[in-house]
């Protein structure tokens, strides 16, 4: 119930809402994740591991902007997003919940030591989840985008 209190607060900041379902801010969502999952495994080869991981997450987080969009959803809330993709679609959050939260610990905390493997590791979990999300994207058809934002709208008046 926590979560959607915190999804209605944001509806009436209109930080979140529902907009046209967009395949063509969906696409340079899609291509920004690529981009940014390329500059993290550039990152690991020279050795910038702290930056690798944030882009990394970033690459996830765009992926998942590209599916909001897609179904006509504008969210500019992090937490919010990654709650729909659990709640809203069904997908398991866990993955991208973990690459968040290292690249908060990495990104704002100096007290941690960054190893190669775990950033490796990052870098997997980011592209097992790019390859699900995008599958599931590829999957979507008028029906199912309009079952979602229904779904939305019955899950904030409720």
């Amino acid at each position: 119930m926590k979560k959607v209190g915190f999804l209605r607060r944001l509806c009436q900041e209109r930080r979140l809402e529902l907009v046209e379902p967009s395949e063509g801010v969906m696409l340079a969502y899609q291509n920004k994740s690529e981009r940014y999952l390329g500059s993290a495994k550039i990152l690991l080869r020279s050795d910038h591991l702290e930056e690798s991981i944030s882009m990394a997450y970033y690459s996830m987080y765009y992926l998942l902007l590209a599916l909001l969009f897609r179904t006509g959803i504008k969210c500019e809330n992090h937490t919010a997003s990654i709650i729909m993709l659990q709640e809203l679609f069904g997908i398991d959050s866990t993955t991208i919940l973990s690459v968040k939260k290292e690249r908060i610990d990495k990104q704002y905390y100096v007290d941690f030591q960054v190893t190669r493997e775990e950033t490796q590791d990052v870098i997997r979990f980011t592209e097992e989840f790019s390859a699900k999300l995008t599958d599931f994207i590829s999957r979507l058809n008028n029906e199912k985008i309009g079952e979602y934002r229904e779904k939305l709208k019955k899950l904030l008046s409720s």
